[in-house]
């Protein structure tokens, strides 16, 4: 029983502005159930179901018996961050250097470190809209305006360029991307890329470029707009290991920026985290210099559980839904259903015992939208679509 206290908790204004991501939510309520015992198929979390690759983890395990459970470097040890340079400046065709790469725990830091270090109260941020949660959540949360860009579906979950140029203005300060894209599986062009440079000219605003799922591309080529010219210096790129190498687990993730931007990030990662765990990072550095195979095994069956996937919501009443070009998600339309995107995904976890995820969880817009994530198996991901389907015949 929870003890009884006379003394009220009292909460900075400023709790009252932070978001959630709903999938955590979902994971625990789903867990509760399994507990009930009820069967679960669980397609609400983003995480591989791959485990994280034999070398990886050989690397990570020696590192802890030849003693790197110490602190490192804020900004991380040396050899990751220019292992790091070499793979972005590889990857995206720019010269990077070691003092241009912070090495955090996770993706996250850097979304919040972005907006804390160039954000002020009132000051705008243009982020995606359906988009990760958490934008949006660190936006508000800094006291700036959260400006949504929408993503359409007609436009194979694009954004319309000609929007966001009406949206920049001079209070704007930072421009979200994000692709591939969470949860809508959209990809960015070369074209779109060069079209948003375009409506971006040469205006100071920084650009936070997600690229967390960059190597999860089925169709075409991944295009960063770090890439560009005039535009490395106007550009935070956000990449890590979670979704790449199965690391969830191991929180690592990177920025890589100007090194004056660089040096203030690290000065947030002293105040907050002090370091990332040394021993993971000897384990990326073996995850981005040894043996690809197991990320090009992952993609590729990635992209055959998705085409079993959406051809299977495909043949459901009420669902519609693109082929994502990217990432690990389906993202179907479920407005002929005449349920909310809420109504529609607490009934199949509680009636059909299939997690997924509203899509209003990822903004306004995403109302009428499921997200379901076809990182697990063929089998349960066709489970559930048999039982979504069993569902929709019985209930609509």
């Amino acid at each position: 029983m929870e003890k009884a206290t006379q003394y009220e908790l009292r909460l900075a204004e400023r709790m009252s502005r932070l978001g959630t991501e709903t999938a955590f939510e979902v994971l625990n309520r789903a867990r509760a159930l399994e507990r009930q015992g009820k069967e679960i198929i669980h397609l609400e979390i983003g995480e591989p179901d791959f485990d994280t690759p034999k070398n990886v983890v050989d690397a990570g395990v020696e590192a802890l018996r030849k003693g790197w459970t110490h602190y490192g470097p804020s900004a991380g040890l040396p050899d990751l961050r220019q292992a790091i340079a070499e793979e972005v400046s590889r990857t995206r065709g720019v010269k990077v250097s070691s003092d241009e790469v912070v090495v955090v725990p996770g993706g996250k830091p850097i979304i919040f470190f972005s907006v804390l270090a160039l954000a002020d109260v009132d000051d705008e941020v243009i982020y995606p809209n359906p988009g990760f949660p958490i934008y949006e959540s660190m936006i508000h949360y800094v006291g700036a305006r959260a400006v949504p860009i929408r993503l359409r579906e007609e436009r194979d979950f694009g954004l319309d360029v000609d929007e966001l140029a009406s949206l920049i203005n001079d209070r704007t300060r930072l421009i979200i991307l994000n692709s591939p894209q969470n949860p809508t599986g959209g990809v960015l062009t070369g074209q779109d890329i060069r079209d948003i440079a375009d409506a971006i000219g040469d205006r100071n605003i920084m650009v936070l470029s997600d690229e967390i799922y960059s190597r999860l591309v089925f169709e075409g080529e991944h295009h960063s707009i770090m890439s560009l010219p005039g535009f490395q210096e106007r550009t935070i790129l956000l990449d890590g290991f979670s979704k790449t190498y199965a690391m969830t687990g191991w929180r690592m993730g990177y920025g890589v920026m100007r090194p004056d931007l660089a040096a203030h990030m690290t000065r947030l990662m002293t105040n907050s985290n002090s370091c990332t765990a040394s021993f993971t990072q000897v384990a990326g550095v073996e995850a981005l210099r040894g043996d690809q195979s197991s990320v090009d095994h992952m993609r590729e069956e990635f992209q055959r559980r998705r085409d079993v996937f959406v051809a299977g919501l495909n043949r459901i009443k009420g669902f519609s839904c693109r082929v994502p070009k990217g990432a690990f998600y389906t993202f179907p339309n479920i407005t002929k259903t005449g349920l909310s995107s809420k109504k529609l995904a607490d009934a199949l976890l509680e009636e059909a015992g299939v997690a997924g995820l509203s899509g209003a969880s990822f903004g306004d817009f995403g109302e009428g939208y499921l997200r379901f994530s076809v990182a697990n198996s063929l089998e349960n991901l066709n489970k559930a679509l048999e039982r979504i389907e069993r569902w929709t015949k019985q209930n609509l």
